[in-house]
């Protein structure tokens, strides 16, 4: 269960939103959670999250491991703040900032070579689906941004699916709608790394994701969790999930 908060939150913020959730988290252990706030409140996470069980993650990297490229972070910088997991190739990243699939697949090697598990986003935009590409979007997302990846690699790595045209504008996929993308992406992992791979490897839905459609959604076999925008920024709102 991972949250994304995107551009939200001070260091403050950050330090009073891990005190009240570590009391409405109960078990944590009943599911992995992780949080990915911005890179300025990181250090602030891992403090404050210290002993309840959960992973920070980054919401973005650079595939270099240092160099004059201003503005950008390394996974071993990540590392050494005490991150564990971080986001890669979010449609935000995709939609304004440039990235491809090509981009994608550099970052999600570049952690993967300092010891951090990527998610790794795919998804469709509203004209896509309206046009009937979503299988062939889903797909060319794959080949292009996963299926370089090493079996060793593919092993460590989770994916999300998440389709652009529910990101933030409240609507959602059904869990059907979900559950095929989910399935679409497993045959995907299996033609490419083979049966046993494809069934360990953890897909998650994000795309409006609130505590009243998480039972839903979580009760598709193909769906092993949720990557969570808005609703993870409330304490209870983002237990509510992960206690679901």
């Amino acid at each position: 269960m991972a949250g994304n908060w995107k551009m939200y939150k001070t260091c403050p913020e950050t330090a009073a939103f891990f005190e009240k959730f570590r009391s409405m988290v109960a078990d944590p252990e009943r599911a992995e959670i992780v949080i990915c706030p911005p890179f300025p409140n990181l250090s602030a996470a891992v403090a404050a999250c210290d002993g309840m069980g959960i992973h920070i993650g980054a919401q973005n990297l650079y595939w270099a491991r240092e160099g004059a490229f201003t503005g950008e972070v390394s996974a071993g910088m990540l590392r050494a703040v005490g991150c564990t997991w971080v986001i890669v190739g979010h449609s935000e990243r995709r939609q304004y900032f440039g990235e491809t699939d090509q981009s994608v697949l550099k970052k999600t090697i570049a952690a993967l070579e300092d010891g951090l598990t990527p998610i790794v986003c795919v998804g469709e935009r509203l004209e896509e689906r309206e046009a009937g590409r979503t299988e062939a979007v889903l797909i060319s997302q794959f080949e292009n941004g996963i299926r370089g990846l090493s079996p060793e690699q593919f092993a460590h790595i989770v994916i999300a699916y998440e389709p652009v045209w529910a990101i933030g504008t409240g609507k959602t996929a059904t869990p059907e709608i979900a559950a095929d993308a989910h399935r679409l992406l497993r045959a995907q992992a299996r033609t490419a790394f083979g049966e046993q791979a494809a069934d360990r490897v953890r897909i998650l839905y994000g795309g409006s994701v609130k505590p009243d459609n998480t039972k839903s959604l979580m009760e598709q076999p193909e769906i092993d969790g949720v990557l969570v925008g808005g609703a993870s920024l409330d304490p209870a709102s983002f237990a509510l999930i992960v206690n679901f």
